[in-house]
């Protein structure tokens, strides 16, 4: 698996597993003033004055129909494939709301992203956002999601076929010697060629800078003269990048579980591995104070060794599970980190575990495929598919071929003991893409920019803590608010002093004081 597969909230990462539900939001019906930006693919300091060609867009109304879920619409939302030829091709993106409720003066529309990059918006707007968000921000906004371009609804990039994905899933992401090396590097050459075959006119055009011009104009077009958002994950880097790109229009952005725009691939591929053994030291600590821990009631080391060896062991001999699907070490891996992301999966990790260990894989590989999106009917949803085509837009490649991968691996086991060697191996997947990086790791300061809040969990698996430090440092305007906790994210996770201080910014516009922490 590519570690930045797993920027993405709680709420979707562990859906399928019936742990939270994932949802999807909506806007006004205004026309909005046209306010394009500049056509550029790369980020500006600031957008330059409108082509006319984009005014049909920034200018077009939305059909609102109903969704055949209770209380929300949905419509398409126009825009052009290529922000530099906005005469050319048009993509059609699909977008969902639900009304304010009332009482109080309606604010805006609330954009939300649960993150990816690959996350259905619309489904976590109609499945969590739009219901489970605290009912004094639903009266005062109308929630609002967009499917980025080629995610979900939003003409989504399609790679492999159910089988196919199933056979990329269990390829050894440890390989031990040449003809392993080779068959990983076969594995993702056959994805991005399965990408390029099914999706080759819209893999250019599905990077976030794109996305950003999206957003706004979806805010144009429902009658906001400034962005309101929360952005999850690699949300705020989606967030981020429209502060950048539009510094004048930034309302209130709120970015939760923050990625930091300055990192190359290789360096967020390695944090990002150190973030996971964070989290598996926090979730050793307490499994081995239990009586039911299936890594024994010892150290956290002494716990962390022990599921080194299985891993080991479920590749030298896969664990049947049930179904013509064994699970062998990559699929194991997987299922242990989705449920990194939230405290509250783990004792259903501790029961999978305990059962894989005794010799039947079915509930970790229920996990592994609630990362993967998996359907019962064997058909993956897009996500993995959207994330890597966005993910190796965005930065060049983390290596140019396997050597400099095995170069790598003795860094990413410092990171982390018991996930570096395969996470290393998989951060390989974007040097064989066919369409070339758009973006380059840089600072994001987004000047001029209203207050924006930056929400970092000290110990986040997927983006850790260090990340939100820098990010609210980079930002002009930024204000970093510390949730001292486990899981990934932290808004609507519990913790009142979090989901006060969120809303108190989103209700009044006042961020909390610098260096507030919660926990």
């Amino acid at each position: 698996m590519d570690s930045r597969r797993l920027l993405r909230t709680s709420a979707t990462a562990l859906a399928a597993a019936g742990l939270i539900l994932s949802g999807c939001t909506g806007g006004s019906d205004a026309a909005a003033p046209a306010g394009p930006g500049s056509a550029s693919a790369r980020p500006a300091a600031s957008p330059s004055p409108s082509p006319e060609a984009l005014r049909k867009y920034y200018g077009q109304r939305l059909a609102w129909r109903d969704c055949g879920v209770e209380g929300f619409q949905c419509a398409t939302l126009r825009a052009p494939l290529d922000y530099a030829r906005p005469d050319g091709p048009e993509i059609k993106l699909a977008v969902s709301r639900v009304r304010a409720s009332g009482p109080g003066q309606r604010i805006g529309s609330l954009l939300v992203n649960p993150g990816g990059p690959g996350g259905s918006a619309v489904d976590y707007l109609q499945g969590y956002a739009g219901i489970g968000y605290p009912e004094p921000v639903r009266a005062r906004y109308d929630m609002v999601a967009v499917d980025p371009r080629g995610v979900g609804r939003s003409e989504p990039v399609d790679c492999l076929t159910g089988p196919e994905m199933d056979t990329y899933t269990q390829v050894d992401q440890t390989p031990d010697d040449p003809a392993e090396v080779d068959a990983l590097a076969a594995s993702f050459r056959r994805f991005a060629a399965g990408c390029e075959k099914r999706s080759g006119a819209v893999l250019p055009h599905v990077s976030t800078v794109e996305t950003a011009r999206d957003m706004d104009v979806l805010r144009a077009v429902l009658g906001d003269e400034r962005l309101y958002y929360v952005g999850a994950s690699y949300g705020t880097f989606l967030g981020a990048t429209y502060a950048e790109l539009f510094p004048g229009r930034v309302g209130r952005l709120v970015l939760d579980g923050a990625m930091d725009p300055s990192l190359s691939a290789l360096d967020l591929n390695r944090d990002q591995t150190a973030g996971f053994e964070t989290a598996f030291t926090a979730f050793a600590a307490d499994c081995v104070t239990r009586p039911d821990c299936p890594l024994g009631t010892g150290s956290v080391a002494a716990a962390g060794k022990a599921l080194r060896a299985f891993f080991r062991a479920t590749d030298a001999a896969p664990v049947p599970t049930g179904e013509d699907r064994e699970l062998g070490e990559s699929l194991a891996t997987t299922g242990v980190i989705a449920a990194m992301y939230d405290e509250g999966a783990w004792p259903q990790l501790r029961e999978a575990l305990t059962r894989a260990i005794g010799g039947e894989g079915s509930a970790l590989l229920a996990l592994a495929d609630s990362y993967y999106e998996r359907e019962p009917d064997g058909s993956y949803a897009n996500l993995m598919f959207a994330n890597a085509a966005v993910n190796c837009l965005d930065l060049p490649a983390a290596y140019q071929d396997p050597a400099a991968a095995e170069r790598a691996v003795p860094s990413f086991d410092k990171a982390s003991p018991v996930f570096g060697t395969g996470l290393a191996w998989a951060a390989l997947n974007c040097t064989y893409w066919p369409a070339p990086a758009t973006g380059r790791p840089h600072r994001i300061t987004a000047e001029g920019a209203a207050p924006i809040l930056v929400v970092g969990t000290t110990r986040d698996p997927a983006t850790p803590y260090k990340w939100a430090e820098s990010l609210a440092d980079q930002l002009s305007s930024g204000t970093l608010l510390t949730y001292e906790g486990d899981g990934h994210t932290a808004y609507g996770r519990g913790s009142d002093c979090v989901d006060t201080a969120i809303n108190t910014y989103l209700l009044e516009g006042t961020p909390p004081a610098e260096g507030k922490r919660c926990s």
